[in-house]
């Protein structure tokens, strides 16, 4: 929600990013894109942010940690972006700020939507039309930009993990502790769990690529001819929200 709000947010205030000359900027890829706010900074305070409000609860580990970590990716995300000349200062700061503000109104409800989701007979359905509607709606805000595939992409991911979670759910494949034991002990680092935590993230990364490889062999040629759109160059074509969004 953080990073869909944001690039949706992005598309309606249409605020451009700092003037080239006098930054130089490093990086090409998102020029097209609006500067406020910084979706990289909304990302990199949401994330360690939400984890350590997530698992301070559930696990043993010194909250010394978890405030040390907050600030410390928060700042690397933030500095590396005005280092690469696409946000400004105030780019950053708002987009801290928005962050805040979208946790402290959606982190209450987080329980409520994780038991509806797990629970609920048409949860993935329903996840996964409002993810669908929330894409479309974003594809209209503005002419196209890099940022409409990712905004997909996001809310791609974000029914995935609500589909994922229901089903583990359904079959009991991974069974929430009682809260009674609570906070759990953490686990030992070995070098065997972190040998298995890098075989894990190689496997998923090797079945990301191919997923990704496979779906644009398939999903592009078919929706260009579905939709009557010239397939002769890919770019071009995934400019068209009827190629891109379903892609």
């Amino acid at each position: 929600m953080v990073m869909y709000l944001g690039q949706c947010t992005n598309d309606l205030i249409r605020w451009p990013r700092p003037a080239s000359p006098p930054l130089v900027k490093m990086e090409v890829l998102y020029s097209s894109e609006y500067g406020l706010s910084s979706t990289h900074a909304m990302s990199g305070t949401a994330i360690p942010i939400a984890l350590v409000l997530l698992t301070c609860s559930r696990w043993q580990y010194p909250l010394l940690y978890g405030l040390v970590l907050i600030p410390s990716w928060s700042s690397l995300v933030c500095l590396s972006r005005i280092y690469m000349g696409m946000h400004s200062l105030l780019d950053i700061i708002a987009g801290f700020l928005y962050t805040i503000l979208i946790l402290a109104v959606f982190y209450p409800f987080v329980d409520l939507m994780d038991d509806f989701n797990q629970t609920h007979k048409y949860a993935s359905l329903i996840f996964i039309g409002l993810h669908l509607a929330l894409g479309i709606c974003s594809f209209t805000l503005n002419t196209w930009s890099t940022s409409r595939g990712d905004t997909a992409q996001i809310l791609g991911s974000g029914a995935e993990i609500a589909c994922g979670s229901h089903v583990t759910h359904s079959m009991a494949l991974i069974l929430d502790p009682s809260p009674s034991i609570l906070p759990l002990p953490t686990p030992p680092i070995t070098l065997t769990v972190f040998a298995k935590a890098i075989l894990w993230v190689l496997i998923g990364m090797g079945v990301v690529l191919i997923v990704k490889n496979i779906m644009k062999k398939i999903i592009i040629p078919l929706a260009c001819k579905i939709f009557k759109i010239p397939c002769d160059d890919i770019r071009k074509a995934r400019q068209h929200m009827e190629v891109e969004l379903p892609y």
